[in-house]
């Protein structure tokens, strides 16, 4: 799909959390990945943490990205899979009023192409809350790249067509003002 060169480019504030027992920032290789991959294309890194793989940290962190306007999207990679300590969609599901779901559907579909049935262990995730887009990544390098270079770069750039999510971003709390 085309970039309209005649449309502006809106830069996009995004969070970026590493759900993980194990790293630090200095160990973090896919927030690496991630973050450098969000400022290469023009988009502004405005907040990054580490979290442990606990639902109530977890749900924490977004909540207070959500209620921040100056972030407009969250991306976490980590805690995805299907062991016990993975439990980022489950405090994905706490936050969401919106699933995206052809997000993790899509990012599945790219998936098995590069690491065939194993995809069935990701449970990626996407979302919309409080007027923030909320995506969950596995956590590997391997996966971020793919998340990203594959739908999100292109989805967060305003001049994507024939649409895109910020185009949408205007809109995404069009049912609070209705009440």
């Amino acid at each position: 799909m085309p970039i309209d060169e005649s449309r502006t480019f809106l830069p996009v504030n995004i969070a970026v959390l590493t759900v993980s027992d194990t790293r630090d920032l200095a160990s973090d290789r896919s927030g690496d990945t991630l973050a450098a991959r969000i400022e290469t294309a023009g988009h502004r890194l405005a907040d990054r943490a580490i979290a442990r793989d606990e639902a109530d940290t977890i749900e924490a962190h977004l909540r207070r990205w959500i209620a921040d306007p100056q972030v407009d999207c969250v991306i976490t990679t980590g805690g995805t899979g299907i062991t016990g300590r993975d439990v980022t969609p489950e405090a994905f599901a706490r936050v969401l009023e919106k699933e995206i779901t052809g997000f993790g559907e899509l990012f599945r579909m790219l998936s098995y192409a590069k690491i065939g049935t194993s995809t069935i262990q990701s449970r990626a995730i996407g979302g919309v809350s409080g007027g923030t887009y909320l995506f969950a990544l596995p956590g590997s390098t391997g996966a971020v790249k793919d998340a990203w270079d594959d739908i999100l770069v292109h989805q967060l750039d305003a001049r994507f067509r024939p649409c895109n999510l910020v185009e949408l971003m205007p809109r995404l709390l069009e049912h609070l003002r209705a009440a």
